[in-house]
């Protein structure tokens, strides 16, 4: 059964949690070394909203990947621009449910309001730059060695869409 999306609610935490967490520990993807506790998810999902919303992608009604729309800065004047988030089970690669959370976080943000996407992704993950690629996200910056993680340093490229 192909996959569906659906706004996250409280219930799906511990999934959303799970998927993150897999990737703290075993990838470049995020630039978290510490994996996420059930509070920290907790918090951070009460700091999104109908601004911010928090998608779950389902499979047989198991969550198979989350994306979400995060302010890109605190600071007032950057309220119109949003950093993406898409993350999926490990064993969910390569099925096109990335493309799906993409797409409908774009869509999202331009029905909300916002003026731009911007992702910050890890230079080596060539997968993630591939997806926002094919979305029309086109790079815009690339930091060298800003971050150190399972003992080498890494590079953050920025990729951004206009809406």
């Amino acid at each position: 059964m192909p996959a569906t999306l659906r706004p996250a609610t409280q219930a799906d935490l511990p999934a959303i949690n799970a998927i993150y967490n897999h990737y703290v520990e075993h990838s470049t993807c995020t630039y978290q070394t510490v994996p996420s506790t059930a509070q920290e998810r907790q918090d951070w999902f009460d700091a999104h909203g109908p601004e911010h919303p928090v998608i779950v992608a389902e499979e047989d009604g198991i969550v198979v990947g989350w994306g979400s729309l995060s302010r890109f800065h605190p600071r007032q004047a950057y309220c119109h621009s949003v950093e993406d988030s898409v993350y999926l089970h490990h064993e969910h690669q390569g099925r096109g449910v990335g493309s799906l959370i993409l797409g409908e976080l774009i869509a999202l943000a331009k029905k909300i309001g916002h003026h731009t996407v911007l992702g910050g992704i890890d230079a080596d993950q060539a997968g993630s730059i591939a997806l926002h690629a094919k979305f029309g996200f086109v790079k815009v910056s690339h930091l060298k060695e800003v971050g150190h993680k399972h003992g080498r340093w890494l590079d953050v490229l920025w990729m951004q869409k206009m809406l």
